[in-house]
């Protein structure tokens, strides 16, 4: 998970209710990537204080390397380098680290995460996430990018359907072995010259991962409550269970309940919010 100024309730509050949640919490250990700039031994005295038997390391990002091939996008939020932590974790993390569950800061678990974790990534695949095959995936990219064969082939035999990154359980002993990161940054070098996308980090995984995945159960990620990337107005759940309620879009929970116009589920993620708005986070 990684951790910000701006999403800093949003990841306490997730951490909240994985262990309230959880049927052995002292057998889940966090892994936290924080921007460079920020004062570490800040959030790691406010992560023990609110979790004192809570395993868990820091790992600074400097996101100087990723920096230059980032693009602006349909929303400032995305263009947070930190958002492009997650292609870099086989590399940041340990190599005795072989497999990984990543998750966003704005969201919620109602259900206990061993269960995702257990899931099998079967011979050959890389990670696991929600897939959603009635999304309209011509969306996610450019008429620049189908209108060039040499791009637009990179789909060819394969059942290419939209998955949301914030819920992936990863195997990091495959995106080493495969250099995962450096075929996304090439993807992001490609959109530097040509346009390609809109939507920030999200594409790159697309291009590179997309029907190669083992797809999960639509429960585990319940996205888009944070309502679209311009209005973020309220939305409800999706029809079936939930396990994992995720408020991607514009709308975060913790900002809707400071200006007073909450939707009706932000007062689900309020009853996890540790954290007031008078946090330091830099300080």
């Amino acid at each position: 998970m990684t951790i910000d100024k701006a999403y800093i309730r949003g990841s306490m509050a997730a951490i909240l209710s994985v262990l309230q949640h959880s049927s052995c919490p002292h057998n889940i250990a966090f892994h936290f990537l924080i921007s460079a700039t920020a004062n570490a031994s800040l959030v790691r005295a406010t992560i023990s204080s609110s979790f004192p038997y809570l395993y868990f390391r820091l790992y600074p990002f400097d996101h100087s390397s990723v920096a230059p091939l980032i693009s602006t996008s349909i929303r400032s939020a995305l263009d947070c380098p930190l958002n492009y932590a997650r292609i870099y974790l086989a590399s940041l993390l340990p190599s005795c680290i072989h497999r990984v569950l990543y998750l966003d800061s704005d969201l919620i678990l109602v259900d206990d995460i061993a269960e995702l974790a257990a899931i099998q990534l079967g011979d050959n695949s890389v990670l696991a996430a929600t897939e959603y095959c009635s999304a309209n995936f011509v969306s996610y990219f450019t008429p620049t990018f189908w209108s060039n064969p040499c791009l637009s082939l990179t789909f060819a035999n394969r059942k290419a359907c939209y998955f949301n990154t914030g819920v992936m359980v990863m195997d990091l002993d495959r995106w080493r072995e495969g250099d995962y990161t450096r075929k996304i940054e090439e993807w992001m070098e490609i959109q530097k010259r040509m346009r390609i996308y809109e939507l920030g980090s999200l594409p790159p995984f697309l291009l590179v991962f997309a029907g190669n995945i083992v797809p999960v159960d639509h429960r585990w990620n319940q996205h888009g409550l944070g309502g679209d990337n311009f209005d973020g107005l309220c939305r409800d759940l999706h029809p079936g269970t939930v396990s994992v309620l995720h408020w991607s879009g514009k709308g975060k929970p913790w900002a809707r309940l400071d200006a007073k116009t909450p939707c009706l589920l932000d007062a689900l993620w309020a009853s996890y919010d540790l954290l007031d708005t008078s946090f330091a986070f830099d300080s």
